[in-house]
């Protein structure tokens, strides 16, 4: 055999492991990253793998094709419907969901009974908060609990934006405590020092949504995380870390302020945590949260494995009533 069949022979052995090798390469890339999700930035996945049945504890959908909204200032996002939200489960790996009805649809939940149907499957791995007023009747309660929801919730930081105001949560909250639902709150520190007689004497369960925004710079030396502190202490009260955009100043990607607060609950009660995205961020209206990060935050407000498995799998199901496998 000739120089000149051996040399050409090499050639095309070397070319096709290159071959190989870049498709290798490009496969590797292609697992590493997924389509763009509407309402959130970046492609790559979390660094951080979901474990069986981790549970965003924390989103919302909007479908005005399907659910039109009352009007209302507050702009709601575009493209964030079960299909877009269905992306972002696949990119960071949840499979159970929590939907929160948003301001936009005030107190019309049918858009979230929609997404709990649709989301949740034959395993039932998705369960619902609505907001409402007084005035629901007995029946729609009992509707709306067997339709998956689970909770109602106060966003009441912004007057002009929200449905619902602070001296509806008492009669509410006697409303649905036979029910076993809980109360959530979306509200700054200083709205938590000035209820905090009624959040002590509530029938229900407490959720306090994106760490319960203490004012920065103060954080959790405001009188606020203090408040509660002593409300997960009486064993009833639950802090979604969530929102870490929210409760920073410096912002991505450490987000340090927020990762101070969680850190803080971690250490004092891992058991009374859930995680959620708030996808789809609708108080970003620039540049959207890269989700993955978001997801990776977990690994460095909860290093230990277990404690995490707890925020994602084991607190969801005593909190919303997920199936325990």
């Amino acid at each position: 055999m000739s120089e000149r069949t051996i040399g050409r022979r090499k050639f095309l052995q070397g070319t096709g492991l290159a071959a190989v090798a870049a498709v290798s390469a490009f496969q590797v890339r292609e697992v590493r990253a997924q389509a763009q999700v509407p309402n959130s930035t970046g492609t790559d996945l979390p660094k951080l793998k979901a474990p069986t049945n981790a549970t965003d504890c924390h989103m919302h959908i909007y479908d005005p094709a399907r659910f039109t909204m009352p009007p209302n200032q507050r702009v709601a996002p575009m493209n964030a419907a079960v299909p877009q939200y269905q992306l972002l489960q696949k990119r960071i790996g949840t499979t159970r969901v929590v939907i929160v009805t948003p301001r936009n649809y005030a107190t019309e939940n049918a858009v979230t009974l929609d997404a709990i149907a649709r989301l949740g499957n034959a395993q039932g791995n998705a369960r619902g908060v609505a907001v409402l007023h007084p005035t629901v009747t007995d029946a729609e309660l009992k509707r709306l609990n067997d339709g998956g929801i689970r909770g109602i919730r106060f966003s009441l930081a912004d007057p002009s934006s929200r449905a619902v105001t602070p001296d509806m949560v008492e009669p509410l909250a006697k409303r649905i405590a036979d029910l076993g639902w809980h109360v959530q709150f979306n509200v700054d520190g200083e709205m938590i020092d000035g209820m905090a007689a009624i959040l002590r004497r509530l029938p229900t369960p407490m959720v306090f949504d994106h760490l319960a925004h203490p004012p920065l710079p103060a954080g959790i030396d405001h009188s606020s995380h203090k408040i509660v502190r002593e409300l997960i202490d009486k064993g009833r009260t639950w802090v979604k870390l969530s929102g870490a955009y929210s409760n920073s100043k410096v912002g991505p990607p450490a987000y340090p302020e927020s990762t101070k607060i969680a850190q803080a609950f971690v250490k004092a009660a891992p058991e009374r945590l859930v995680w959620g995205s708030d996808w789809p961020h609708p108080g970003v209206t620039t540049i959207k949260p890269d989700d993955a990060l978001l997801f990776d935050l977990l690994a460095e407000w909860a290093p230990e494995e277990a404690t995490r498995n707890r925020i994602l799998v084991t607190n969801p199901e005593a909190l919303y009533g997920f199936a325990k496998v």
